[in-house]
């Protein structure tokens, strides 16, 4: 599941200004395609990835969780990786802005005030500067707060679980996390975990299972072009409950896609899936940078050409990084460099840690 929601994440930040946004309808179907990929269908992408790291996270019980072990561990495996790249990509976008390149595309860095720099640099307030990687930071938090969780979605797991889903389609702000949606999917992952919950039941319905969660995503994807790009509240709301149809629908379509040799293969590529979700936003920019500077206006084809592109070369660096620097490489993706012994589900899937 990991490798397809990752890489559909890389269509949900093909970045386009207001002149090539899809709600113009220039290029018609096209135009819907990006909807549908964009605010549908892998928008779902993070929920998805945060409600597996909860399900792994306790795949063993509440009572095995040495939070001090834990905590340790995924400081290296989830908060050290987001401060590298983050801090790279800043730097890189700083030596770009200081000769006048990508102005305009992301803040200022040169005239942003501490405040700011902070945020940009380590998520404090708001997204970071390599946008993506603030599911990184909230998934950071809500390992810290695991127990907590845990125990109240061990004692009382409806109302625990109806609250935070209440917190994910409300307009409230924490202060905590970036998304509050997080804390609804890393709960719901415990919640399957603690209480059992047999997924693969799911298996023996896949067909139709995909097939309505399929559906449900054209139709929001065509209330959303219909509409946007400011959406009326309540399709906003619908949106942010696309989750509960998500978990189940991508878990189908993985039961489906995981019959192909192809798929096999791609479930066992381990960290390449980390490396994609890191490295394709400051790919993505550089990519956008140049298509402006080059004058060309067919978003079409550097949309297209984007998502090739990405889908290419970040597989062919993947491979070059870890053989030419594995040290380095392990420190980049958080030791993903080995996938651990995971545990093999009855339809032949394996999970392994985060």
């Amino acid at each position: 599941m990991r490798i397809v929601l990752i890489s559909g994440i890389v269509f949900v930040h093909i970045p386009f200004d207001t002149d090539s946004s899809p709600f113009h309808g220039a290029y018609g179907l096209f135009d819907w395609l990006r909807v549908f990929l964009r605010d549908s269908l892998f928008r779902v992408g993070v929920p998805c990835l945060s409600a597996i790291s909860g399900y792994l996270l306790f795949r063993h019980g509440s009572t095995s969780l040495d939070y001090g072990k834990t905590v340790r561990r995924k400081a290296k495996t989830v908060l050290l990786p987001f401060l590298l790249w983050n801090s790279v990509f800043f730097l890189f976008v700083l030596i770009l802005q200081n000769r006048g390149i990508g102005d305009g595309y992301i803040p200022n860095l040169t005239s942003a005030s501490p405040r700011m720099l902070a945020t940009l640099l380590f998520a404090v307030e708001g997204t970071p500067i390599d946008l993506p990687l603030y599911f990184l930071r909230d998934l950071f938090v809500c390992i810290l707060l695991s127990p907590l969780l845990a125990m109240l979605i061990r004692r009382y797991p409806l109302p625990t679980l109806v609250c935070l889903l209440l917190l994910a389609a409300l307009p409230v702000s924490l202060g905590i996390v970036l998304r509050n949606s997080i804390l609804f999917s890393f709960s719901f992952g415990i919640y399957l975990s603690l209480h059992r919950i047999d997924l693969t039941i799911i298996d023996r319905y896949a067909v139709p299972v995909a097939s309505a969660f399929l559906i449900l995503a054209v139709l929001l994807a065509s209330a959303c072009y219909m509409t946007g790009p400011e959406l009326p509240a309540w399709l906003e709301f619908s949106r942010d409950l696309m989750v509960l149809a998500g978990i189940p629908g991508f878990w189908a379509l993985s039961a489906i896609l995981i019959k192909s040799r192809l798929a096999r293969r791609l479930a066992e590529t381990g960290s390449l899936s980390f490396w994609i979700f890191c490295a394709h936003y400051p790919l993505l920019f550089c990519l956008f940078v140049l298509w402006n500077r080059s004058g060309e206006d067919l978003y079409p084809v550097f949309y297209l050409l984007a998502a090739a592109i990405t889908l290419t070369v970040l597989p062919l660096t993947n491979g070059l990084a870890r053989s030419a620097l594995p040290s380095f490489y392990n420190l980049l993706t958080g030791s993903r460099m080995r996938p651990s012994a995971g545990v093999l589900t009855a339809n032949g899937r394996q999970t392994t840690s985060e």
